[in-house]
């Protein structure tokens, strides 16, 4: 299991979630399937970016970056 940072689209909405975990393919099928209540409403889902990392607890540093005002500004420089 690799650890990852990710982004979802929703194309119902356009509307973005950023998360991390350690088995991306579970959980892009928990968020899709309904079993995500910040996701639920917003299917169907498609992964727009990924950042592997060598820990979860990389990952979970990175995407509170992600979050921040300086994070999402990185992230409108990469699209």
């Amino acid at each position: 299991m690799i650890p990852t940072v990710y982004l979802l689209i929703s194309q119902k909405d356009k509307r973005s979630y950023l998360g991390s975990t350690n088995n991306l393919q579970k959980r892009l099928d928990e968020h899709n399937s309904g079993k995500c209540n910040s996701t639920r409403n917003r299917r169907p889902l498609k992964l727009i970016y990924e950042e592997k990392l060598e820990t979860l607890n990389e990952a979970r540093i990175r995407e509170k970056y992600l979050k921040s005002r300086k994070g999402r500004k990185e992230l409108k420089s990469i699209f």
